[in-house]
């Protein structure tokens, strides 16, 4: 054998969606649809269209059983045994955390701070050694920092790092393996976010990209990303995105996105081959990054669970879901297939 016969082994590159619902969307035994409209599993039908990673939400203590650590263990038990790698989003609230909501979980309201590093230890510790995910997010959208008051990056900056520095030694205590990911929402800020977690022992870097909220110039966002890449050691992620297939509803539910000033039209606009055509282009723009290592399509399985006239358990994203509203997939899903 000579140089020319050894070839470097090909990245594993995450393809990945967030499907945190579907363990509470399966309770309703709806019949999913592959793309030729044939009844199948849904999680089969992820897999078949080459969805490598899921990714789900962790809640400390949430109201009911959804995004439970049990849940979340026991679903992640079942993703793993049918070859899919394991993304968790630790949230540590009992409810959302994102760039403007990062409550402290009940459970450590009234903790000092000695206390609170410890308490985030051992909890990220129990999470890793239950389920040893392959990427493990420690906290979720921290663009503001999280477990507030005391881990608020503008007023208490040392003290975010540290108690992220908490989570991260307990992952690595219990595995190596495990990739650890920062996830930042915005990217237009990510350049000044990162610099500050630069300190920090991680490998992944997480940026988000929603068109309404994150702008609608695709090449600005390349531009974004492509700094990163030159600037930082790390493997370059988007975390979370999405892409309306219409503007219409399938339940009476008010949805995110309606209207064509909230994404990129006329280039893409809110149809079947516009979700598509975004999806791929978010695709593309990882790709050409030196250390581009993959993306999670947000909200895949949030259809219209609950029939026309839910409000309650309404779906606000239905519309921007990886299935229609016959819960037949979407062109968009063929984006994750190995290229």
């Amino acid at each position: 054998m000579n140089e020319e016969d050894i070839t470097e082994p090909v990245p594993f590159f995450y393809a990945g969606t967030d499907i945190s619902y579907y363990p509470k969307i399966a309770q309703n035994n709806l019949i999913f649809k592959n793309r030729a409209g044939v009844a199948s599993d849904f999680l089969q039908i992820l897999k078949e269209n080459g969805v490598n990673t899921i990714r789900l939400r962790l809640w400390h203590t949430p109201i009911d059983e959804h995004a439970s650590f049990e849940e979340v263990a026991s679903f992640s038990d079942q993703l793993k045994n049918l070859g899919f790698k394991i993304w968790l989003t630790v949230h540590f609230s009992d409810t959302w955390a994102d760039p403007n909501d990062q409550h402290i979980p009940n459970a450590w309201k009234n903790a000092s701070y000695s206390i609170l590093k410890d308490s985030i230890y051992d909890y990220t510790f129990k999470i890793m050694d239950r389920m040893t995910p392959d990427i493990i997010q420690i906290g979720n959208e921290i663009d503001s920092g999280f477990l507030f008051p005391m881990g608020n990056i503008e007023t208490n900056q040392q003290q975010f790092l540290d108690l992220l520095r908490k989570g991260i030694q307990a992952v690595r205590d219990h595995n190596s393996e495990s990739k650890i990911m920062i996830h930042k929402a915005d990217p237009n800020t990510a350049l000044w976010f990162f610099n500050v977690v630069e300190v920090l022992d991680f490998d992944l870097i997480g940026v988000s990209y929603y068109p309404q909220w994150h702008g609608n110039d695709l090449n600005e966002f390349r531009n974004q990303l492509q700094q990163l890449d030159n600037t930082f050691p790390h493997d370059i992620v988007v975390a979370e995105t999405a892409y309306p297939f219409p503007h219409d509803w399938s339940d009476i539910t008010n949805n995110i996105i309606g209207s064509n000033d909230q994404i990129i039209y006329p280039q893409f606009p809110a149809s079947l081959e516009g979700q598509k055509g975004f999806l791929y282009e978010i695709k593309s723009i990882v790709q050409s990054l030196n250390k581009g290592a993959g993306f999670a399509y947000w909200g895949a399985e949030w259809v219209a669970f609950e029939g026309f006239n839910a409000v309650v358990e309404g779906s606000p994203w239905e519309n921007q879901a990886l299935f229609d509203f016959n819960f037949k997939a979407t062109p968009a899903l063929e984006v994750f297939k190995n290229e």
